[in-house]
């Protein structure tokens, strides 16, 4: 009998990911994994595959590639959220706040002058901001392995061996 009480909505998307082509598989081992999670966060900071850094993360503005088409690897188990935002509203703030204290003491604007200085530059800085924390945030998930991302670390002897 049926299940009634499951909807379309409520069952899993299973995605097959089509397997690479003969040329596509000598790539997947020519890439370096990041020395560290602070390489892998600027890696997805420039919105570069945290993995092998050479492919886009980003399909859209905000919105990641579902593999990556350089190392294969799947980004459909990221869950940013609103931390990118929440982090771009943080640095936004620190860096607008003497901005704003020194226009209002050493500036005789008038109030509709302050903010016609003050809101485009907010956000214009929370937009430049948004991208790049998105993607140092999926890099840190992919590097400790949350969220379904496999947990990868370069190998030391052999990166020791390669400089």
């Amino acid at each position: 009998m049926p299940n009634f009480m499951v909807s379309p909505f409520d069952r899993p998307v299973t995605r097959k990911i089509s397997p690479p082509a003969n040329d596509e598989v000598s790539n997947v081992d020519s890439f370096v994994l990041p020395a560290s999670g602070w390489e892998s966060m600027l890696r997805g900071a420039r919105s570069r595959c945290p993995r092998c850094n050479e492919a886009k993360l980003f399909t859209r503005f905000l919105k990641p590639v579902a593999t990556c088409p350089h190392c294969l690897q799947d980004w459909t188990h990221q869950q940013a959220d609103d931390f990118p935002a929440y982090v771009s509203i943080l640095l936004t703030g620190h860096i607008m706040a003497p901005i704003i204290i020194a226009l209002v003491q050493e500036t005789a604007l008038s109030l509709a002058g302050l903010a016609a200085i003050i809101v485009p530059l907010m956000l214009a800085l929370m937009i430049g901001f948004i991208q790049p924390a998105k993607g140092a945030i999926i890099a840190l998930q992919w590097w400790f392995g949350m969220h379904g991302f496999e947990k990868e670390r370069r190998d030391a002897e052999a990166f020791d061996r390669k400089q």
